[in-house]
């Protein structure tokens, strides 16, 4: 079984969690499976940029990323972040193999039309060549959330959607979210435990859904209507129960179905 994992918050953020995630990671493909994680680097990102004196303004969950603020993203999610997680899963049992987006031309991606947030972009195109490499040598690839455009030019890509990029490409059965969240939560403040894509629409109308959560329910959708068979956004905080996540029914965080 293929499984795309994405790490981002707390998961990264805090050395305990981040541990427990590694080592779950590590059982998952000691079971036999396939397991390529994806990573964001948010706080890292934004805790430079205020040391440069560069405040962080977003819309929609998305930064907004001019070129000193892309290469700055460039540095820490590909550097720093990449590297640490890297450590972190060969620590916990695992050859991990760190990449970026652009290496190999995993991923290509376009400027984001709408609403202009200079250079962020979204992925055209994936070749799972390099992935599939590091699997046979029973590694665990470990992706930075950045692409290459036409022009050679880098693209800050939101880590959620290329999660769900990478898991299309891969033909991946599931895709897992670790986040600082206990879910998705409903009007009432509770974690809705399974819910449908007709939904969604509903609680992004009523302001239910906001901020970053909707950058992920958009790639929960995209990697569901492509083809991946699972989704779930899992808290990481109960990262030691991801091992048996696709076996058994698990009541930790919000499964995303179809219908």
């Amino acid at each position: 079984m293929r499984v795309v994992v994405k790490i981002g918050g707390a998961a990264l953020e805090n050395e305990t969690t981040l541990r427990a995630c590694s080592h779950a990671i590590v059982e998952l493909a000691q079971g036999g499976h396939q397991i390529a994680v994806v990573h964001g680097g948010g706080g890292a990102l934004t805790r430079t940029l205020e040391r440069m004196g560069k405040q962080s303004e977003f819309v929609n969950g998305l930064r907004i990323t001019d070129a000193e603020t892309r290469d700055m993203a460039l540095m820490v999610l590909s550097g720093l972040v990449n590297k640490k997680l890297v450590a972190a899963i060969g620590s916990a049992g695992k050859p991990a193999i760190g990449l970026s987006g652009g290496d190999g031309g995993s991923f290509r991606a376009r400027k984001k039309a709408e609403p202009d947030l200079g250079y962020v972009g979204e992925i055209v195109a994936a070749d799972p060549r390099w992935i599939e490499a590091i699997w046979g040598q029973d590694g665990i690839p470990v992706i930075a959330s950045l692409a290459v455009g036409a022009t050679g030019e880098y693209y800050n890509i939101n880590a959620d959607q290329m999660a769900a990029a990478c898991a299309i490409a891969c033909r991946a059965s599931a895709l897992i979210f670790l986040t600082d969240v206990a879910g998705v939560k409903g009007a009432d403040g509770s974690v809705i435990r399974w819910l449908n894509l007709g939904q969604v629409n509903e609680l992004v109308a009523s302001s239910v859904v906001h901020g970053g959560m909707l950058p992920k329910l958009e790639a929960c959708r995209h990697a569901l209507s492509k083809g991946v068979g699972r989704v779930r956004i899992f808290p990481a905080s109960e990262a030691e129960a991801l091992a048996q996540f696709y076996f058994e029914k698990s009541m930790a965080g919000t499964e995303v179905r179809v219908a």
